[in-house]
């Protein structure tokens, strides 16, 4: 069982009988009363997506989803093929269930699937991913103090901003969890 105190990003929660995951989180502590968990809930099965707050007492039943480690081996179309490192069995995922993830995912990286009564459901990834970069205009100083950040275009076709010295063929860490430049990768 979780707790409200519990809650955050990428959870995976059973709420009447449904596998949910928590897309979108924030704690409101006003000044008198209880504390507040506003959270954007996924539904695994359907897909429709739906905001709820949560009270300090709330109790929550974790979900009942069966993880395994898989590799993703490449995409057709609107379809991701997912192979089991263990028993080499594939799967297939549509793109709304891949969601956000797809702007990370290259060739034999390893990520962990949620299966619900047999069918895949979410992928979760690792928190940090290395992807190079195939597009990046030269950063232009100007009337900056400090921060200044310009556009790239990772391998995946992802963009993000990074930097000013970050340079086209270099490889970039990034975090899942936030879709933000980590570091550079020293080759």
């Amino acid at each position: 069982m979780y707790e409200a105190a519990d809650l955050r990003k990428g959870l995976k929660l059973q709420i009447d009988g449904e596998p949910y995951i928590i897309t979108d989180f924030s704690f409101v502590k006003p000044g008198k009363g209880q504390a507040l968990y506003k959270c954007k809930l996924k539904n695994l099965i359907t897909g429709s997506q739906f905001d709820r707050t949560f009270r300090s007492g709330d109790k929550f039943q974790e979900a009942d989803l069966d993880d395994q480690e898989m590799e993703f081996l490449y995409q057709e179309g609107s379809q991701y093929c997912f192979m089991n490192t263990s028993t080499y069995e594939q799967v297939y995922m549509e793109e709304d269930q891949v969601g956000d993830a797809k702007n990370y995912l290259t060739n034999n990286i390893k990520v962990s699937v949620s299966f619900f009564q047999a069918k895949p459901m979410a992928i979760t990834l690792p928190t940090f991913v290395d992807l190079k970069v195939v597009k990046a205009d030269p950063g232009v100083k100007g009337d900056t103090a400090t921060g200044a950040t310009k556009p790239v275009t990772l391998e995946t076709g992802y963009e993000i901003n990074v930097p000013l010295f970050i340079e086209q063929g270099e490889t970039l860490r990034l975090d899942t969890r936030t879709g933000q430049y980590a570091s550079r990768v020293k080759e």
